[in-house]
This record gives structure tokens, C-alpha cells and sequence, in this order.
């Protein structure tokens, strides 16, 4: 073989196997089709929760349409206590924009009622238990921890996955590329 075919034969080659190696790393991150993320979505908002006063809801049903800010939260969590009232001040300005937040507590009922009343919370609030968890770990809080958002689009799926305490900047950064796409 003479050595321009063989220089020629190995690029292509190489090109293939980065173009391989992309392509793993983009979907080992999400970025191909059918993501674990999206059904982990799906499942989120076909759950059905407990409000405080008991009843049983589905969030896709109820919000279908609206940019969903899903924080996984408890009453005995610092960092979650800190970043509430953002949250609270953000629905109040965001809400005629189409943005909903809603808190899935990981906490009992009466605890929450209270909590609730004691920092204002405008949004609605929901008990789960394992099963959210375990809902959060499959959309990618594969530790388990709180707090813990999900950013979802008008369309329900996930746009981005945040672990930990956030602060203004970073959650108006979340959703401003969201509230510019029409609803």
C-alpha cells in the first residue's frame, strides 16, 4: 500500500473512532435521543403526589405547558431553608410568564403545613417519600441528596439538574433561555 493511501486510511479511521467517542460521550451525558433523563420526566410528572391536605395529584396534568421548577426539598435541611424564599420571591415575579415552582417535600405533612406558613411559600407543595427520591435519583440526583432542582420546559422535558443550594443568579440563568422560547 503505498503511503498516501495508508496516511489517508488512518485518518479516516481515526476520524471514525473520535466520531465514535463523541458520539458515546454524548449520549453517556444526554445528549442523544431517547435519555434516561426524559423518561425519568415522563415518570415525574405522571406521579401522583400527596398534597398537604391529602389529595392526590398529577403535576403533568395539573401544569401541562408551564416551565417547571421541581425542588426536592425538607424542613430539616439548611441549605434548602436558604434558597425558599428565592424561590418564593421568583414565582411571585415569574408566574404570568408561565413559570410554576412546585416543592416535593421529603418530610411528614404537619412539619411542611408548617414550614410553609412560616416562610410564605406561594407555590404548591407536595409530600413524597422514597419513591421521589428515587424519581430524582433516575433524573440524575444519583446521590440522593437536598436540596435538589429540576428545570423542565413547556414540552416536560428536563433542561437542567441542580444539585444543591442555588442562588438567584444561577436560577434566573436557568430560566431565562426558557421564558424567550414562546409559551
Amino acid at each position: 500500500m503505498r503511503p498516501l493511501r495508508r496516511a489517508l486510511l488512518a485518518a479516516a479511521v481515526g476520524g471514525v473512532a473520535a466520531a465514535a467517542g463523541y458520539a458515546a460521550h454524548l449520549w453517556r451525558i444526554g445528549g442523544i435521543a431517547a435519555r434516561p433523563a426524559d423518561d425519568a420526566a415522563r415518570a415525574i410528572l405522571e406521579s401522583r403526589l400527596a398534597t398537604l391536605d391529602g389529595a392526590m395529584r398529577t403535576l403533568g396534568a395539573e401544569y401541562r405547558g408551564r416551565i417547571l421548577v421541581i425542588n426536592y426539598w425538607a424542613t430539616w435541611c439548611a441549605p434548602c431553608r436558604e434558597e425558599i424564599p428565592m424561590f418564593v420571591r421568583l414565582q411571585r415575579e415569574l408566574s404570568g410568564n408561565g413559570v410554576q415552582f412546585i416543592g416535593i417535600a421529603v418530610d411528614q405533612a404537619d412539619k411542611v403545613r408548617d414550614f410553609s406558613k412560616e416562610f410564605g411559600i406561594n407555590y404548591p407543595l407536595f409530600i413524597g417519600g422514597i419513591d421521589a427520591i428515587e424519581l430524582s435519583r433516575k433524573a440524575g440526583n444519583r446521590a440522593g441528596v437536598l436540596p435538589y432542582t429540576l428545570v423542565l420546559d413547556r414540552s416536560g422535558v428536563i433542561r437542567a439538574s441542580l444539585v444543591g443550594e442555588l442562588n438567584e443568579a444561577r436560577m434566573r440563568g436557568e430560566l431565562q433561555p426558557l421564558l424567550s422560547v414562546a409559551g
